[in-house]
């Protein structure tokens, strides 16, 4: 069964209530996240997403919830890499505490926006250009291999050229002014810090979005699957963050996970017209290798020294020193070998069992 356009029309208007639910009503005043607040909001999108995942197996089958349950779960684990670096972005600008949701509400709902649009075009594109699935296979297997071997990665704020643009358009603030955007002074409108980092983290999940969009085609090619699964990944970002921002440190593994699930995923792309991998063993590698990546950052610690965490301490606007995402040291050798050697024997076993 095929969504008609009442379900599209009756998703985005649940979309747009909760959200106005979230920022009018629970965050009508700006205040700092506790971490009960961001537990409770985790448990509030995680479950919506679970009941829509049901109401998606009673009215379009099995196989369709299968699929959406699979893609989220992609979703969900690649907005962790889309944290690592929010928290760098608002560390780096200082964003006082109390007005970093403001920022995040806006530059998800503005991640909204553009994986709509993307997640059109892609659909159109395999629609019309079957070839199309390969060039998105083979982008995921490069982007899942770097991940793997990058030992770490520098994130410069300041060199985002959309500030650059900003700067040529209009006269940028030189303090916060509250949760304001804008502000009037001497008749001309200036823009505050607060914008220049939304700007930047919208700049930023765009790059993100060129990574996430195929990896879910390869799970599902029904446009309200990519475009539904997509949206509960995203809009659970903002208590993700205020949730695990202060305890990132403890997954330095993870991104080595997510550079296997990418790679995996761009395998299946590839061999799409050889062998379709069936939903239900890209649900069991995919939760396997997160499982375990999880698992190894847990139990396995790298040598006192090996790791720099980027924290959340406030800094001076403006300063000109880069920030370095996580890197997890030469121990994840022999532990990848584990993890790949796990995968592999959970495909085989899955194979054997349908047969």
């Amino acid at each position: 069964m095929t969504p008609d356009l009442g379900l599209w029309i009756v998703f985005n208007i649940f979309v747009l209530g909760m959200l106005a639910i979230d920022l009018g009503v629970f965050h009508r005043k700006a205040h700092a996240v506790t971490t009960k607040e961001a537990t409770t909001w985790c448990f509030v999108w995680v479950t919506l997403a679970l009941l829509f995942n049901a109401g998606i197996h009673i009215w379009l089958g099995p196989e369709k919830a299968l699929e959406f349950f699979t893609g989220y779960l992609i979703e969900y684990s690649l907005s962790v890499d889309n944290i690592f670096v929010f928290i760098i972005i608002l560390s780096y600008f200082a964003v006082p505490a109390a007005y970093q949701h403001r920022v995040l509400f806006w530059g998800i709902l503005g991640a909204l926006i553009m994986r709509g649009v993307f997640i059109g075009a892609g659909a159109l594109l395999l629609q019309h250009f079957h070839w199309v699935i390969y060039v998105f296979g083979a982008f995921l297997v490069f982007t899942g291999i770097k991940m793997l071997i990058k030992e770490e990665t520098s994130v410069h704020p300041e060199d985002n050229p959309v500030i650059k643009v900003l700067r040529q358009l209009m006269p940028l603030s030189p303090q916060y002014e509250g949760q304001r955007f804008f502000i009037k002074r001497n008749g001309n409108w200036a823009a505050t810090p607060l914008f220049v980092v939304l700007l930047v983290v919208e700049s930023t999940d765009l790059i993100f979005a060129v990574d996430s969009v195929p990896a879910i085609f390869a799970v599902s090619s029904d446009p309200f699957i990519v475009y539904t699964s997509n949206v509960f990944a995203i809009l659970g970002l903002r208590s993700l963050y205020f949730l695990l921002a202060g305890v990132m440190g403890l997954f330095i593994y993870l991104r080595y996970g997510l550079g296997i699930v990418l790679g995996f995923v761009g395998i299946k792309m590839l061999l799409v017209d050889i062998y379709k991998i069936p939903i239900g063993v890209s649900l069991g590698v995919v939760a396997g290798i997160l499982t375990l990546s999880i698992a190894a950052s847990l139990l396995v610690r790298p040598r006192k020294g090996e790791l720099p965490v980027p924290g959340l301490g406030l800094g001076k606007v403006g300063n000109k020193k880069p920030r370095r995402m996580l890197s997890a040291g030469p121990n994840r050798v022999w532990i990848w070998v584990a993890i790949i050697g796990a995968v592999l024997a959970i495909v085989i076993f899955a194979q054997a069992f349908q047969q």
